[in-house]
């Protein structure tokens, strides 16, 4: 089982090592979405570690998102107080386990990447 678990994450790290900029950003929003997900349902079990845990991995990325940012851009500046609105309702969530936050911090994240993989098909449509 071990094994397997190994090539898993062997092609996961792959995949990240061989993906586009814009590629990246798409994983990142789906992880941020899944890590979020997880932190419900951990809410909902009542385990507030495992909740702390996953919550703290999606705060990352939307920080690593914020960091990514280039502000020679108006979009950047845009999407900078959108994200950090995100990552404070994360944290708020996160601290009271409250899972309605967290539900608007995916719903705003899913609104991103949705329209971020939209742009990805336009652009490659338009080459």
């Amino acid at each position: 089982m071990q094994n397997a678990s190994y090539t898993a994450e062997a092609y996961k790290r792959q995949q990240i090592l061989t993906a586009s900029p814009e590629m990246l950003t798409l994983m990142l929003y789906n992880g941020a979405v899944k890590f979020i997900n997880e932190g419900i349902k951990h809410i909902g079990e009542e385990d507030c570690i495992k909740s702390n845990k996953v919550l703290i991995r999606a705060q990352n990325i939307i920080i690593e998102l914020m960091s990514s940012l280039n502000m020679e851009y108006d979009i950047a500046k845009q999407l900078y107080p959108i994200y950090n609105y995100i990552y404070r309702i994360l944290i708020e969530g996160n601290m009271k386990n409250d899972a309605d936050k967290l539900e608007e911090a995916k719903k705003l994240v899913l609104q991103l990447r949705d329209t971020w993989a939209q742009a990805m098909k336009k652009a490659h449509q338009t080459e």
